[in-house]
């Protein structure tokens, strides 16, 4: 199996992750105030929504590499 079909399928599966999932969540770490010594820091979670055409074109995109990257000019 080339690289152009193993990276073809990983693209499929990101889009299909993307469609399924729609949004995944992180937390980050802030230094919130700073006195001297004395430091305090927050955690906010934060939330990346995945649109919808994202996933449908990374689905098209990745069939399209695996169709059409195994033809040998």
């Amino acid at each position: 199996m080339n690289s152009i079909k193993i990276l073809a399928i990983a693209i499929i599966a990101a889009g299909i992750l993307g469609l399924t999932l729609g949004s995944f969540s992180y937390t980050k770490d802030t230094s919130a105030v700073k006195l001297g010594p004395l430091e305090l820091n927050v955690k906010e979670k934060e939330t990346v929504n995945i649109p919808l055409w994202a996933g449908v074109c990374a689905i098209v995109v990745g069939g399209l590499l695996l169709v059409g990257g195994s033809s040998k000019v």
